[in-house]
Formats: structure tokens, sequence, C-alpha cells
């Protein structure tokens, strides 16, 4: 803090000597101060601020949704700022409390990627204004406008490749129809839980959340939930989600059987072209009942939608096994950068 108020200082000094009046007005108004210190924790009634930069700004990411921000908003500790015209989302806490910091500094910060017109001179600001921030799930598209920055060679910059966060992309219609030898596998678990079970696919609506949130309990029991840090963490983000349904907006279905859930998701439009499945959960009983919850969901409210988002694979083994079954079209490669 002592080095930066330094250079202020220093700056207005400068500027004071060459005695431009029109760059001390512009100075002395601060736009080129950003306050940390003055982020807001992410509450519901924040729901349009981050809606109008998504629009305005369509994301790839698939952690770019309030939704998504949302139910994990106090897993990360988000806090959030508007400044010059850019959102910037960030965590002072996850990396000294849940997550090593990969620059091994001390008190590191944990940035998204800021949302708005120059994300990249928005970085390099930040990066201008400490070496403690750690820039995660940065798209390749971003880190390439940043190489280009002329501000680049000034920071000794790393960027470390984030594999298990890349997003899957597909079409939609590739996984509705499940076509030629490639979706055979694929085809035949969706046809036996089809001859097998007797179901009722519903649209999630209000009604339906208890029923939803009773599997999510059961699958959590299944899977030994309280010895999984990460997957205890997704059951209260879950639980975040489905309890605020209404005021959040996301689409969902369910699959019943004999009157109990046996499987469901939730979603919602990431960006114009494509959709993105937050949340998929099916029942162990049930053989076939993930590859039949993601068929009739995309099927019934997805169908005029271009592409899928299915989220990343965490380098869970058997999760990549099952996203790389269904042939994504492309991934949203993300990486991690910051100050050596």
């Amino acid at each position: 803090m002592v080095n930066y108020l330094n250079r202020i200082s220093k700056s207005l000094n400068d500027l004071l000597k060459n005695s431009k009046k029109k760059e001390i007005y512009d100075f002395l108004n601060l736009d080129h101060i950003m306050d940390l210190t003055k982020a807001k924790k992410i509450n519901l009634e924040d729901k349009p601020i981050f809606d109008r930069y998504f629009q305005n700004y369509p994301p790839q990411n698939s952690e770019f949704t309030f939704t998504n921000l949302f139910m994990w908003r106090n897993f990360y500790e988000w806090l959030y700022l508007e400044w010059n015209d850019h959102l910037i989302v960030f965590s002072k806490e996850f990396l000294n409390k849940i997550k090593t910091p990969v620059s091994e500094k001390k008190n590191a910060i944990y940035f998204f990627t800021p949302i708005g017109p120059k994300p990249a001179d928005i970085i390099m600001k930040i990066f201008e204004d400490t070496d403690r921030a750690e820039f995660h799930r940065i798209p390749e598209a971003v880190y390439e406008l940043l190489k280009k920055h002329e501000k680049f060679s000034k920071f000794n910059i790393s960027n470390l490749e984030d594999r298990n966060n890349w997003d899957y992309i597909y079409e939609v219609q590739n996984l509705i129809n499940l076509p030629g030898n490639a979706y055979r596998q694929n085809r035949r678990w969706l046809q036996k839980f089809f001859d097998n079970y007797k179901y009722d696919f519903k649209i999630l609506t209000k009604d339906l959340i208890d029923m939803c949130k009773k599997l999510q309990l059961e699958w959590c029991i299944m899977r030994e939930c309280e010895g999984d840090e990460g997957l205890e963490q997704e059951q209260k983000a879950i639980y975040e989600a489905l309890d605020n349904f209404i005021a959040l907006g996301f689409k969902g279905a369910m699959i019943c059987i004999d009157d109990k859930c046996a499987a469901y998701t939730f979603g919602e439009m990431l960006n114009p072209e494509t959709v993105v499945i937050h949340i998929e959960k099916a029942h162990m009983q049930y053989e076939g009942g993930y590859q039949a919850i993601n068929n009739l969901f995309l099927k019934s409210c997805w169908d005029n939608v271009k592409f899928v988002n299915r989220e990343q694979d965490l380098g869970v083994a058997g999760l990549r096994r099952a996203k790389e079954s269904y042939k994504p079209t492309r991934m949203v490669k993300k990486s991690i950068i910051f100050r050596v």
C-alpha cells in the first residue's frame, strides 16, 4: 500500500510540475484507482447487475451465470466490484482457506476474468497494483489478448494450463439424436432405460423442488459426501440454487419412477447460442438414468439451441470418460495466470 501511495504521489507531482491542468483534473477524479475494499458480497438482489454484464458481453465460460456464482458464493466467499465499465469477481479468502495458491504467495487473491469491453486492460491494471493476484479460469481468447497487450512484457507473467476446468461443448442435436457409430454405447444405455422403466418426465416447478432435494440427499448418502469435501460443498450449492429456483430463473427437469425422483437436472442460457447444464444427478438404482435425463431435458427445453456446455470434469477420471463419450465439438480452454 505504501508503494502504491508513493506512485500516486509521484504521478501527481509530475503533473503539477508540467502544469497539465486537464490531466490533473482527470487524475483527481480517481477513476484510475481500484479500491477492492469497496467490493460487495453477492446477494439475490444483485442479479440484474450480473445479467446486464453477461448480456452485453456474452461469456463462453460455464462459470459466468448469476446462478452459478450465487449458488457457490459461500464456498468461494465471492466479492464483486464494478470498475471502469467492468464487473470484477474475486475472493480474498479462497486461496487462504480452501485451495493452495499456485503462485505460492501469501494472501494471494483469487480473481475470475473481468467481464467488460477490455478484460486484458483490467487484468494488467490489477497486476500493476499487486503481485498477489491469481486469475483463474482465464479463457484462451483472453490470454491471447494479454500477450498482445502493450504492458505484457512489463510483468513476469506465468500461464498454467487448467485442464481440469476446461468446459465441454457439444452440438445439442448430436446429444438428442445420438447419431452413428460414435454414439452407439450412449444409445444403448438410453434405450435400456426406456425399455426397463415406466417413467414420467416433468419440467421442474416449485412444487417439485423437495423431490429433487430428497434425491440429492439419497445420492449424497450413497456417494458418502461427508467424506468428500468437494461433494459436500456441491450439495450445499445445489440446495442454494433449488431453494431460490424462482428468483434465479433457471430451467430444470426431473424423471419420476413410482412417484419417486429418479433423476433431475437444471441449466440456463449461457450466451445466445449455448445452454449450460449446471447440475445433473441420477439415482444409481436406475441404469441409464443419466443418459435419459440428459436426452429428455435437451429435447424438451433446448431443442432450438445450437450448443450445450456441460461444464468441467474437475480431473475426475470417471467424469472425464463420461463427458468424452459424448464427443465434444470443442473445449473451452482455460488457464491460471499470475506474476512470478
